[in-house]
């Protein structure tokens, strides 16, 4: 994505951030595409909901050095504790629904943003770009 095009859909993006998220602080923000390996678990088990599919894309970034292009990394999702509270950080925050269709779809690219404070995430934020 353009370095223009990225900033302005980010702007865009954080626009449309909760309220509350104004209350907290950006721990983190990252852009990732869904590809192929994301949509399954280590057991080859196909993933059914949009925080699975994250919380596989993020260990397969980290844990496993399985990258698609255009992933990035984050300074969050590297410790296995807090990818598994994916779920409950999802559950507290915001996901487009389009977005969560492109997710369980893959080849989305999204973008996602870990809100908290002294560095811990409460919620995230997922909005697509595709």
């Amino acid at each position: 994505m353009p370095s223009l095009a990225r900033s302005a859909f980010l702007a865009a993006a954080l626009a449309l951030a909760p309220v509350a998220a104004q209350a907290q602080q950006l721990v983190g923000e990252y852009v990732a595409v869904i590809g192929p390996q994301d949509l399954y678990n280590s057991r080859g088990e196909r993933l059914r909901e949009p925080w699975q599919i994250l919380r596989q894309d993020r260990a397969n970034f980290h844990r496993f050095g399985r990258r698609d292009p255009g992933d990035e990394g984050d300074p969050f999702f590297g410790d296995a504790n807090n990818r598994a509270a994916m779920e409950r950080m999802l559950m507290g925050g915001r996901i487009d629904p389009v977005a969560a269709r492109n997710i369980l779809a893959g080849g989305a690219t999204v973008v996602v943003r870990i809100w908290g404070q002294g560095g811990r995430g409460d919620y995230v934020t997922v909005d697509v770009w595709r």
